[in-house]
Parts: structure tokens; sequence; C-alpha cells
């Protein structure tokens, strides 16, 4: 049976992309066309999933997807993928952002000169024989104000195309800070104040709860009479039988969509009003942008099941391929202790706090969180991982904090956890031995060296002459092999705790004959 990855690619994109698993180690199989059936049949092979937009990513084929790990979309749009669910089973669900931004911002301006001159209605009619000259009286653009909704990755590179037209950019993002729209040429405003002022808008943002219908009846009819709009991202961003009636009374001059609410769009309101221009979702078709995502899906999806990297994830924080050696031991450490407070810590934990001391306070805090938080989580089920985690976090109501701190301390470099209990707050702390093996160093306030792996036993007890030798005895009766034996304890004749690793797991009588053991207040099995 082959060791290597298995990659399937459900969609037609470019055979390099192949070429690239096959060259990183994977093994790749190109089934595309298939139907939602006999994808479910063969998805459970898998542990990778390239796809473009034909795919169907439901819940019922991520049933079926046992195996799978990571899901990449050659390109920006997951709309046929249920990120929910994906999460929920723990996979990740990765796009390429980048690899097609040229190709769409291109289209955005090309639409927009062709709605300025009005070039596809004057070369259809003057294919037919007419020379209609006098019937269209187009526009400059220069001079012109362009309202971008949306300046991102796209919306920037189109602000860039359209100040070489000397166009006037002003731009209505609520992630635009004051810096970036200085760097990148643009004027930041209130979405009313855009669309009393362009000339022309065009759309770049995703479609989410908050810009669903963007430019609403209500927002067309705050735009300047004559306005021109470009729609590029995505359908639903604009209310398509709103929009009808606009360029109908001539409030809209023109109207250019690449992408509509339902597709493919066989029947529209727009379709055939005066001054609208349309493709068949064009925004990424370049030779060179269709190349570009599936070298960029492929890289990443290698990464990621090669690597541990995670790059343009939805779902999950992202861990580049130079920082996941450096965090690899971090997140080992980070997982065990957030085991070791949910298999000790009882009752609800409302709140847990992850605090990172010296070195460990300059890395990436994320992906430490995810760790930590599906060490937690593990406490309620065995199929969590760092995707899932935080999600099973947030739906517990567990109020998560995160605190970095590069104060001195006795060690380099520290991780804590702290979680609120019904008993109050408790504390485990970690850290690494050579920069590469983890090491607990405290557990709830009392100093103890022990690694985490394995079959585990903790045992709380006074600390009096003759109880190591009960414990041992006990074990060694039950022909239980101790493999180490940590102990700590705040002063002497007080509190004191034992970590045991065992060679086996022990079973609820053993753990029963221990508590019954003189001196011992708790015994508790642990499993790393």
């Amino acid at each position: 049976m082959s060791q290597k990855p298995k990659v399937l690619i459900s969609d037609k994109m470019s055979p390099d992309a192949a070429k690239i698993f096959a060259e990183r180690g994977c093994e790749v199989h190109e089934k595309t066309g298939l139907s939602p059936d006999a994808l479910k049949a063969i998805i459970g092979e898998y542990e990778g999933l390239a796809i473009r937009s034909s795919t169907k990513v439901t819940p019922e084929i991520l049933e079926a997807a046992t195996n799978l790990k990571v899901i990449g979309r050659a390109g920006i749009g997951v709309d046929n993928v249920d990120i929910p669910a994906a999460s929920e089973r723990g996979v990740v669900v990765m796009n390429t952002p980048f690899g097609n931004s040229i190709t769409t911002a291109e289209h955005a301006i090309a639409m927009l000169l062709a709605l300025a001159r009005q070039i596809p209605q004057a070369n259809a009619r003057t294919q037919k024989g007419e020379w209609p000259k006098s019937d269209f009286m187009g526009i400059e653009l220069t001079g012109k104000t362009l309202g971008l909704i949306g300046a991102g990755n796209i919306g920037s590179i189109v602000a860039s195309r359209a100040q070489g037209l000397r166009m006037k950019v002003i731009a209505y993002d609520p992630f635009l800070t004051e810096e970036r729209a200085v760097d990148i040429g643009v004027e930041k405003v209130e979405l009313d104040d855009l669309l009393r002022r362009a000339d022309c808008i065009t759309l770049h943002t995703p479609l989410t709860d908050e810009t669903r219908n963007i430019l609403s009846a209500e927002n067309l009819a705050k735009t300047k009479k004559g306005v021109r709009i470009v729609n590029c991202a995505r359908g639903g961003l604009i209310d398509e039988a709103a929009l009808a009636e606009a360029l109908d009374s001539g409030h809209v001059a023109g109207a250019a969509l690449d992408v509509f609410q339902t597709e493919p769009a066989k029947e529209s309101p727009l379709f055939g009003k005066p001054g609208f221009i349309c493709t068949p979702h064009l925004g990424a078709s370049t030779r060179e942008a269709q190349e570009n995502v599936a070298l960029q899906v492929a890289e990443q999806l290698s990464d990621f099941l090669l690597t541990g990297a995670v790059t343009n994830a939805l779902n999950m924080p992202s861990l580049s391929a130079e920082e996941a050696p450096r965090l690899k031991p971090y997140m080992q450490l980070a997982e065990s202790l957030g085991s070791l407070v949910g298999q000790l810590a009882h009752g609800s934990l409302p709140k847990i706090a992850i605090e990172l001391e010296g070195d460990a306070a300059e890395l990436n805090p994320k992906p430490i969180t995810a760790a930590v938080l599906a060490g937690l989580m593990r406490r309620f089920s065995q199929s969590v991982n760092m995707v899932n985690a935080p999600f099973l976090a947030k739906d517990r109501g567990i109020e998560v904090r995160e605190i970095r701190s590069t104060r001195e301390g006795t060690y380099q470099t520290l991780i804590r956890v702290t979680v609120e209990t019904d008993a109050g707050k408790r504390s485990v702390a970690g850290t690494l031995f050579g920069r590469e093996a983890p090491r607990l160093v405290e557990i709830f306030g009392i100093g103890i060296e022990a690694e985490l792996d394995g079959h585990m036993i903790y045992v709380v007890n006074d600390d009096a002459p003759g109880f190591i030798g009960r414990i041992g005895s006990l074990l060694g009766n039950r022909g239980i092999n101790i493999g180490t034996f940590n102990l700590g304890r705040k002063q002497a004749g007080g509190e004191a705790v034992l970590l045991l690793s065992l060679d086996q797991p022990v079973d609820d009588a053993l753990i029963a004959e221990a508590e019954a053991l003189e001196g011992v207040r708790t015994v508790t099995a642990l499993s790393f």
C-alpha cells in the first residue's frame, strides 16, 4: 500500500498541477466530470481534493470522505464547498486568491471601457451591415470618479489601472485602513458617499450576509444619475430586478455583469435592457490565470500534506512552509498541555487563556492556540483536530484569550494554559528542551519536569515517607512496568504530585486500588 498522500483532481485544470503533485511526492489521480454518486463512492480513498467550480463538496460527500484532510479550490470563490460541514469534520479548506487577481481586475477594466464606449452594441450593429455612428455617443473615463466597493487584492489592482486612465478613485471597504488607502492612492469613504459621488462603480467583495444585495433598490436610488456599474466579483451583490428597473428608467446608464445570482444564467431580468452587457463568468478565464491557480493549488495542497504548511486556508490559521518546522514542537507541546488540562479539569470550562512567554511570544499564536484547543476539546470528541477545535470551543461557549509576554522567566520559552473551572483557575505550563523536546514544567502551581506521552497516571498525594514504595509495589504486583517517574511538591510535608508513564494502559480497578493507598488524594489515568 502506497505511503504517499493520495490526491484527487476532480475538475479540469492545467496538466502541470498533476505534475507538481507527483514531483512533490503525492499520488495523484485525475477523474473529472464525476457525478455526485461517483465522487461519493471513491472520495474515501483520498487525503486531498483539488477542485475548481464544477465539483460540489456537500455534507454528503464529506461524510463519505473518511480520510480527507484538505480541499483546495483553484480560484477564489468557494460557494461550491460547504465550509461549516468541512470544518466540523476537521477538513482544511483552501483557495487561491491571488492566482487570478490580475486577470479578474483586467476584465473589470475591459467591461468598464466597453460600457463607456458601448462597444458590444456598436459591434453587433456594425456587423449587421449598419453604420450607426450617430447612435453611439460614449463618455471619456479620464477625470471621472470610480467608486470601488471592496479594496482588497483585486480592488487595489483595479484602482491602479483606473489611475492609469487618469480616473479619481474612491473606495468603500470596512477593512481598508487609512494607511493602506494612501498606499494604493485611493480616498476612503463611506458607502453612501461613494454612491452619491461615483460616475462608475465596480464591485470587488465576497458574497456574505453583509454584502448580499449591497446594491439594493434603495442604494441604487442613491447613486448619481447616469452611473455605470460593473460586477466581476460575485453574483448576489446586486439586486438584479432593481438594476433592471434602473436601466429602464435611465437612472443607471449602463451595467456590465460577469456574474449572476443564478449561474448558468439562462434567463435574467437584465437581458435585453438598454445599456446592459454581460459575459459568462469569464473573470478568471485567461491562460495565465488558469495556469497560475492550478499550480498554486497543487503547491498548497502538497505543502499541507507533506509538511503541514497551511496557506490561504478559510477555516484555520495559515502556517507558512518556513514557520511549520519551527512551530511543530510548540504545537506538539500546546496540544499536550491542552489535553492534560482537559483530562484533569472537571466540570464546565467557560474560559481558557493561552499565554506565550519568552521566545514563544515571537511566534504566530494562532496555530498554537488551535493546537491547545485541539487537545482540550478531545475530552468531548476523539475526532477533534486543529480545524474543528475552535468551532467546537465556540459552540460550547468557551471564551479564548491569547496573551503574549516577552518578560524573562525561569525558562527561555514557555506556554501556559489556564482554564477556569468550577473549583477555580487551573494552570499548566511547558517548555522546549533543546528547542525541540516538549516538557511539562508546572502543573496546578507545582513544579515538575515530565514528558507527556503514551499511557500515564497522575497522582496527588501527601508528601510523606513510604508512598513511592507503596505505589511502586502496587504496579509491580499487577505486572505494569514504569517508564518514567516524575515528582513535584510545593513544600516538604505538603501536597505532592506524581506523574508516571506506563508501558500499558491501566483499568478502573487499578485506579481504585491506587486511590485506596495511604496518603493518596486523587488518581487520574491519562493518555497522550
